[in-house]
């Protein structure tokens, strides 16, 4: 089948409301990534140096070789960066991406955050790229550093977060089973599920734009006070839509610099200057989305072989199953799983057929409060739609005049009159049928050809979740 695998729709127009705790208006979620000593050097059995998120402008991997500056600002991180970062930071629930490698090489670091209470995600085996990586080397590497995160704080994580990921990176991390969430996504503002087969995982998006490293980026922050600028204008922003959440990075080596330091307890006073407020870690956040918006498995048109695609939707166009058929070869994805999605689709199909296939497509559909209605032969989504209408309950003066304006209306265009009855009344129908009959046939196989699409997103909001 011919499939894009990416989502570009998620929640549309319309989020689910986040109910967070206590009616807060936002969830505020700092992560504090530990990577020093995780990070890319020979010393850890790595082929070169690190090149990634320091001072050093324009840094570049030595291979075979220590690079004593850049290791000296990972140690800056770990020996003075973390301790002021906690002391800032040890009221508050905080999440920490930590690199197994790394935690097992600060047990004093490790204490402090078990002892503030914060929680420890993990953050990969090393600090290190893995876009190129076997998957079953990645696989591995994921294991073990399950195994070593337990090992080191003394509880495996409920968290993960990769960051220099592969695109299998989710799936594996998803097939273990193991956690509440996986946040390697920048896709929303939201939680979100994902399926991977018979799997499902919980996403926690989190940021790379709320997020120091833009500090050590070429286009980025050049102060703390464009740090905190940015902070607040996106707190303003959730805050003010309501149901958000602000996901925030920092990395111990960067934000944990003097200079940068002050602009987070600004924006801290800030932020804890509102009401209807929420820190939490970003277990606290999956374990409220897991309970208040747990994930509902349905049958996604995206994923139908032909022939169930075409039983469910090939009555969609009335009695012209052709149209599914050839939609189902199109490059379909999730965003074909809504009610819109499925009818651009569809609609798609319909608008490309010659004339003739879509005037058999007009042809296809009943006179309304016609002969069929009378007999009870029309389908059964047309038999409600007409009811819906009121068209089941005419009188017998209403009755005629239906029939001899189908009549007049198809003795002139040579298709009966189409309306997506589901949004009129018997008396907005009649005066339709008046306006439209003075139409020529071009405007109005154009009309009718667009009630024929209003018709079909009717009937797929009725099957489908939304």
């Amino acid at each position: 089948m011919n499939r894009y695998p990416r989502d570009m729709t998620g929640y549309g127009a319309n989020p689910p409301e986040a109910q967070w705790p206590q009616g807060a208006r936002i969830a505020v979620q700092i992560v504090l990534n530990y990577e020093e000593g995780g990070e890319n050097n020979v010393l850890h059995g790595d082929a070169a140096s690190e090149a990634f998120l320091s001072e050093i402008v324009g840094a570049a991997a030595w291979p075979g070789q220590r690079h004593w500056n850049m290791e000296s600002i990972y140690e800056y991180g770990a020996r003075a960066g973390f301790w002021r970062l906690h002391r800032m930071l040890s009221d508050l629930p905080v999440t920490v991406y930590g690199v197994a490698t790394a935690l097992a090489r600060a047990p004093e670091q490790v204490a402090a955050m078990t002892s503030a209470g914060w929680e420890i995600a993990s953050h990969g085996l090393k600090w290190i790229e893995y876009k190129d990586a076997p998957e079953d080397v990645e696989r591995a590497d994921m294991l073990e550093a399950i195994r070593l995160h337990t090992e080191v704080v003394g509880t495996p994580p409920r968290g993960w977060y990769t960051g220099r990921c592969s695109d299998n990176t989710v799936r594996l991390a998803a097939e273990t089973g193991q956690f509440a969430y996986v946040a390697d996504s920048y896709a929303d503002d939201l939680p979100y599920w994902m399926e991977f087969g018979r799997d499902e995982q919980l996403i926690v998006p989190y940021t790379l734009d709320a997020n120091d490293m833009r500090f050590a980026t070429p286009q980025g922050f050049n102060s703390g006070t464009q740090f905190y600028d940015y902070l607040k204008a996106s707190f303003d922003t959730l805050y003010r839509e309501g149901g958000r959440m602000l996901s925030i990075g920092l990395h111990c080596r960067l934000l944990g610099r003097p200079g940068r330091a002050e602009a987070l307890r600004q924006f801290l006073d800030y932020a804890q200057s509102h009401d209807d407020v929420w820190f939490a870690t970003r277990a606290q956040i999956a374990d409220h989305w897991a309970d208040t918006h747990p994930h509902v498995r349905f049958e996604r048109p995206s994923q139908m072989d032909k022939a169930r695609f075409v039983a469910l939707y090939g009555s969609i166009f009335e009695h012209s199953p052709w149209i599914a058929e050839r939609a189902h070869d199109l490059e379909l994805s999730a965003a074909h799983d809504t009610a819109a999605g499925l009818q651009n689709a569809l609609a798609r199909v319909f608008r490309s057929a010659s004339e003739d296939e879509r005037l058999g497509v007009l042809i296809a559909h009943p006179d309304l409060a016609g002969k069929l209605a009378a007999a009870k032969r029309l389908t059964a989504q047309s038999t409600a739609e007409q009811a819906g209408a009121g068209l089941d309950a005419l009188t017998d003066d209403e009755r005629e005049a239906f029939q001899a304006m189908n009549a007049q209306y198809t003795a002139k265009f040579g298709f009966p009159f189409i309306i997506a009855v589901r949004d009129h009344t018997k008396a907005s129908i009649m005066a339709a049928f008046a306006q439209r009959i003075t139409h020529d046939r071009m405007t109005e196989f154009a009309n009718a050809c667009r009630q024929v699409e209003r018709i079909a997103s009717f009937r797929l909001l009725d099957t489908l979740p939304r």
